[in-house]
Order: C-alpha cells, then sequence, then structure tokens
C-alpha cells in the first residue's frame, strides 16, 4: 500500500511539473541590453526607455517629457489642480497615492522617527534627515544660476521659476501671475479675505497653513531655530538671522 502511495505520488508530481511553466516562459520578453525578463512586449518597451531615454510623452502646457504615460498624468495635475486622492480624515488631497500614504501616518501616530533637537516626530528616516537641515543649516541643493543654495530638491525647483519667468497661473481680480497653482490659491485670498487654517488651541484663523505652524508653536513652545554661538533658539528662521547679526557686529 505504502508504494503504491508513492507511485501515485510521483505520478502526480511528474503531470504537474508537465504543465508548470518555467521561468523563461513565463517571462519570454528579454532585454537586449541588461538581460532583463519581462512576461509583457509592453513592459519590455517601456523598461527599454531607461537605456535609450526615450521620453515619447510630452506636457502640452510646459512641454516637460516623460518615458510613461501614467508619469505624465501625475505630472499633468500640477497644472490642472486635480488632487484626486483625499485623506478621510482631514480632507487634505494629494496628486499621487503615494503621497496619500504617506500621510496617512500623521493620523495613524506612527511617528518613529525623532528628532534629538526639538523632539518633533516623523514617519520616515528620509523626512527627519531633511528637517535636521533646519538645525546644521546644511544647503546640499544649489542654483547653477544665481549660486543660491536651499535643503530640499523641491524648494530649489521652485526658485528656478525666478530665473525662467514662466508664470502661468493669473489672478481673475488684479492679473498678478505666478508660477505655481497653489501660490495663485493663496493670493487669492488677499482679495476674498479668506482663512482656512484655524488653531486648535485658540481658533485664530490664518490665511495659510504655514502662518498656523508658526503660531502653534506660541503655544507648544517648540523653537526649531537654534543659535550655534549662544544656542538661544526662536520659533521663527527669521527671527534666528536677525539675532545672528548681534553676533557679527560683536566679532567686528
Amino acid at each position: 500500500m505504502f508504494d503504491d502511495n508513492c507511485n501515485l505520488w510521483l505520478s502526480f508530481q511528474i503531470t504537474l511539473n508537465e504543465f508548470q511553466p518555467t521561468r523563461d516562459e513565463r517571462r519570454p520578453y528579454s532585454c537586449a541590453v541588461c538581460n532583463k525578463l519581462f512576461s509583457k512586449q509592453s513592459k519590455l518597451t517601456r523598461h527599454e526607455r531607461v537605456h535609450s531615454g526615450e521620453r515619447p510623452y510630452s506636457c502640452s502646457v510646459c512641454s516637460k517629457s516623460f518615458s510613461e504615460q501614467g508619469t505624465l498624468k501625475i505630472h499633468q495635475r500640477i497644472h490642472s489642480g486635480e488632487r484626486p486622492y483625499p485623506c478621510h480624515v482631514c480632507s487634505k488631497s494629494f496628486r499621487q497615492r503615494s503621497h496619500l500614504k504617506q500621510h496617512e501616518h500623521v493620523h495613524s501616530g506612527v511617528l518613529r522617527y525623532s528628532c534629538d533637537v526639538c523632539d518633533m516626530s516623523f514617519s520616515k528616516m528620509g523626512i527627519l534627515k531633511i528637517h535636521q537641515r533646519i538645525h546644521s543649516g546644511e544647503q546640499l541643493y544649489t542654483c547653477d544660476v544665481c549660486n543660491k543654495s536651499f535643503s530640499e530638491n523641491g524648494k530649489l525647483k521652485k526658485h528656478k521659476h525666478v530665473h525662467s519667468r514662466e508664470r502661468s497661473y493669473s489672478c481673475g481680480i488684479c492679473n498678478k501671475s505666478f508660477s505655481w497653482r497653489n501660490k495663485l490659491k493663496r493670493h487669492e485670498r488677499v482679495h476674498s479675505g479668506e482663512r482656512p487654517y484655524s488653531c486648535n488651541v485658540c481658533n485664530k484663523s490664518f490665511s495659510e497653513h504655514g502662518t498656523l505652524k508658526i503660531h502653534q508653536r506660541i503655544h507648544n513652545g517648540l523653537r526649531p531655530y537654534s543659535c550655534d554661538v549662544c544656542k538661544q533658539s526662536f520659533r521663527q528662521w527669521t527671527h534666528l538671522k536677525q539675532h545672528q547679526v548681534v553676533h557679527s557686529r560683536i566679532i567686528q
């Protein structure tokens, strides 16, 4: 009986293996440059653009080009202002699903990485490292036009619009133009008086989220900008810069 069962199992395994596709059969399309395998011709075609540098999808607004149509669609949301991924907790919306997922950590309380200077916490080590440049003064990204430097690549990209003078977004009331849609939206609140950001402690409201964050430091005592000479700390970067003049005068 034991031998019969063994033979039956062996026969089943042989039959199964006959119908089991090999790795090459599952991924028959091979890159001629790096030999990476793909299951579909379309996936191979997209991959080959890594080697060729081909970018067949161009933005009709700014002419920036991309290797994939999906990446172009995400980029176009910068111009259209579309943010199809809303947070169901605070209603803040995002252009990309991955950005929404990162944001959701704010509500989940998963903030594992803490700054050893100001005790602010973050969901990712990379975000913490960017934040720590506030304290260190490290400016890794430099403008190749005017040599102004920035702590984040995103800030450098925004700055470069100063030189390109590209201002696609105009205010319908005063015709002032802006290089970014979100800057136009902030400006429009000057005319409307809208103040959508409210302090949860004193209910004071603000037209910009950044201004609210600075205000909240009055309540939480946070002073993230520290003088490296006398260790005095400040709520705002501009206040630190004003303070540092005192030391420069003493040295002179």
